[in-house]
């Protein structure tokens, strides 16, 4: 029988303003996830969930674009910052026909994949990203609908 390796404890702090609140067990299982897959797991990680207003007013205070948007993600000092838009999140998973957890776990994933150096601005990057997130929600079990290019 082999021993499991012990695996580092994550540093996660989260803050949810949106309602319903988002199950922190979810939150935490993607952010475990993405950090094993990148073999990330010193990177301590703080998570903003909430909806169109807070997240557009964000989005134009840091990256001059006062628009909504489902998430943001930045370094600062060794902390992965990840702000998710759970609102669009609800309308997304309706449309896609998924689920509000499948879509959360996605722009979580998503937006700390960024931090740990992926990018989807370029087809190959996109794709590497592409398939980064799918394997981390095929882990976790969740079912979420390929996101187009566009993303």
């Amino acid at each position: 029988m082999s021993a499991r390796k012990r695996r580092a404890p994550i540093e996660l702090d989260v803050i949810d303003r949106f309602r319903p609140r988002t199950d922190r067990a979810l939150v935490r299982s993607v952010v475990e996830a993405v950090l094993d897959h990148e073999d990330r797991r010193d990177l301590a990680v703080s998570l903003l969930l909430t909806g169109d207003e807070e997240i557009a007013e964000l989005h134009g205070r840091f990256l001059g674009d006062p628009t909504e948007t489902d998430v943001m993600s930045f370094e600062t000092d060794g902390t992965a910052d990840i702000v998710v838009n759970v609102a669009r999140a609800r309308r997304e998973a309706k449309a896609r026909g998924t689920t509000i957890r499948a879509e959360v776990a996605l722009y979580v994933a998503h937006g700390l994949l960024h931090v740990c150096g992926h990018d989807d601005h370029a087809p190959k990057d996109r794709a590497r990203m592409r398939d980064a997130e799918s394997a981390v929600l095929a882990q976790l079990g969740l079912r979420h609908a390929q996101v187009d290019a566009s993303r």
